[in-house]
């Protein structure tokens, strides 16, 4: 019961992002803790497999992994060099003059990278700001110049062409390794891989990588199972009423885990017993989920919510968002095991 998370299935997902980008060197997001699965057991089970590069969102972040790292892998930062971070081991991808001259004044013989806005209009130097300094940070030295595409999971979006042409347009002939493609960029095709590619949620079992094998399976204990008759409601608001003779499962997670009110909103939200399906009913509270058991030909002693059958993008749907926030909201409480 908890949390499970299948390494061996990520690493394999690295493998078969890399393929699909024969021309370029396969990078690892691991921001955020590896989405939320364990930057510690992740990282180093991907540099294991043949991942060098690793990005993460934050200085800290990177920190907590370099010494997890055998020295040849190179620790990105999506931040850039904010004032005050300790930058040692990690190379920050610098996002404008003020970061640049920041960097080279701090840190003068330092690697470094440098971020370009290409369209998204988010992190990096906009095309005026690196016109200024391109000379001179390519004098200095980049180890990566790199944008982000903001429709890649929407292969037939104008922008990811019109991203593509303003990332050339500031970065051909600058003789720096480039990246621009994440895992939808990959997807994408050839154009779009450069030097260096960055799968990110195709790693952990998301979309838009559609052949990803499943990554977590994450099973909920239960407390304690009753009896509930014609009439009588369950859970807060008593949104759910019985319209026969019912057993109730009374599960221990909630909205503090990472499990949103939202996702049993329009009664759709389904848990699994097996082969079996058991509709959740009532509201989501902080610590506690029900389900209606009457079904099942056995009393649970735990109900999947996510599995190979219904992964996380499947209930994101149900509470309108995407499969990265799920990922990054699973709780603290839940029992990690890692296969």
């Amino acid at each position: 019961m908890g949390l499970v998370i299948d390494i061996p299935a990520i690493v394999a997902n690295w493998k078969a992002l890399a393929a699909k980008a024969p021309g370029a060197g396969a990078a690892a997001v691991v921001k955020a803790d590896a989405y939320g699965l364990g930057a510690a057991r992740v990282a180093p089970a991907l540099y294991d497999a043949g991942t060098r590069d690793f990005f993460v969102a934050l200085a800290g972040e990177g920190r907590e992994i370099r010494p997890l790292l055998p020295d040849d892998a190179r620790i990105f930062v999506l931040s850039g060099h904010m004032e005050g971070e300790d930058l040692a081991g990690l190379i920050p991808l610098l996002n404008s003059p003020e970061q640049f001259f920041r960097d080279r004044a701090l840190r003068p013989g330092g690697a470094f990278g440098i971020q370009v806005d290409s369209g998204m209009n988010r992190l990096g130097f906009e095309p005026g700001e690196w016109a200024a300094v391109r000379a001179e940070a390519l004098a200095a030295g980049p180890q990566l110049i790199m944008s982000h595409l903001a429709c890649a999971d929407e292969p037939d979006h104008p922008a990811n062409a019109q991203q593509l042409a303003a990332f050339r347009a500031m970065t051909d002939g600058c003789g720096v390794p480039r990246s621009l493609a994440a895992t939808g960029g990959i997807l994408l095709g050839p154009d779009y891989h450069f030097d260096l590619v960055r799968p990110g949620i195709g790693l952990y079992g998301g979309e838009p990588f559609l052949d990803a094998q499943p990554v977590v399976t994450l099973a909920l204990p239960v407390i304690q199972t009753r009896e509930v008759r014609p009439g009588e409601s369950v859970g807060y608001g008593y949104s759910w009423t019985a319209e026969r003779p019912a057993r109730i499962a009374t599960l221990a997670a909630g909205y503090a885990d990472g499990l949103a009110r939202a996702l049993a909103r329009e009664g759709k939200l389904t848990l699994w017993a097996g082969e079996h399906a058991v509709p959740v009913v009532g509201r989501i509270s902080m610590d506690l989920i029900t389900a209606d058991v009457t079904g099942l030909p056995f009393v649970p002693e735990a109900l999947e919510i996510l599995n190979a059958r219904q992964g996380v993008d499947a209930v994101a749907a149900l509470s309108g968002t995407i499969g990265y926030e799920i990922l990054t909201s699973l709780g603290r409480r839940y029992a990690r095991t890692y296969r």
